[in-house]
């Protein structure tokens, strides 16, 4: 465990050789869990792809929030915030990255990889360069289409992260444009047909939009995974799909 900020800190698991370090960001709507919840996750992609796999914390948003500095683009740029610390980090190959996420994480990862609204999550162009790829497992990407499957989300987690107003269509990822320098990314969508926390709808929009910007360096995969929304990451199928994703990179 190593603080990377005032406020948070990163587990580190080493990697068997030299490749892409990847970086895990949880997930939990926001406002829930912790890296250590995803120890076993992190030592089953070491293992298996035999890179280093890093595992940020950020901060929260506390239930019932109505304070703006706990909201939206604070979560997300913590994430950047550990990108630029870990690109100094010894020993890794930090010019080649894999960004993992999950869930509301997948949100964070597209707001920096992609131009979002927020000054704020700006990614250094070392920082982006870096970014050789994203995987985004049962990802939130435009809020207001989960809104209008999932209406209890909006006092649940959605209007405390973001704030009350009356849509959130400028936090759409699938709306977003690339960003100078990010057009090399590759992204795989994966999501589960068996998820009943966020629907497939997410993972289309997002893929629909990276297709139109450039369909060679998209995928999407509905029927990779099974099960339900947190229970995806503990298949085997969920980690052979990003070993041969991380192949493309070593």
């Amino acid at each position: 465990m190593t603080r990377y900020s005032d406020d948070c800190e990163f587990d580190l698991y080493p990697g068997s050789r030299t490749g892409p370090v990847l970086i895990f960001v949880h997930g939990g709507a926001w406002r829930a869990e912790d890296k250590a919840q995803h120890a076993a996750l992190a030592t089953r992609l070491a293992a298996a792809t035999g890179c280093p796999v890093a595992v940020p914390n950020y901060r929260l948003t506390p239930a019932g929030n109505t304070d703006p500095q706990w909201r939206h683009p604070v979560h997300a740029r913590d994430v950047l915030a550990f990108l630029d610390f870990i690109r100094g980090h010894p020993g890794l190959d930090t010019g080649n990255l894999v960004l993992i996420g999950h869930s509301c994480s997948a949100h964070m990862l597209a707001a920096i990889a992609l131009q979002s609204a927020e000054p704020a999550l700006v990614p250094a162009p070392g920082v982006l360069a870096a970014i050789r790829g994203i995987v985004c497992s049962e990802g939130i990407f435009d809020l207001d289409a989960l809104l209008a499957r999932f209406p209890d989300y909006r006092a649940m987690f959605v209007a405390p992260a973001f704030g009350p107003g009356p849509d959130y269509a400028r936090y759409n990822a699938a709306a977003w444009p690339l960003r100078d320098g990010g057009a090399r990314i590759e992204w795989l969508l994966l999501h589960s047909r068996g998820d009943g926390l966020v629907d497939v709808g997410q993972a289309e929009r997002m893929h629909a939009h990276l297709a139109a910007l450039d369909p060679a360096r998209v995928a999407l995969e509905l029927d990779t995974l099974t099960g339900e929304h947190d229970d995806v990451l503990a298949s085997e199928a969920y980690v052979a799909r990003v070993c041969a994703f991380v192949a493309r990179f070593s």
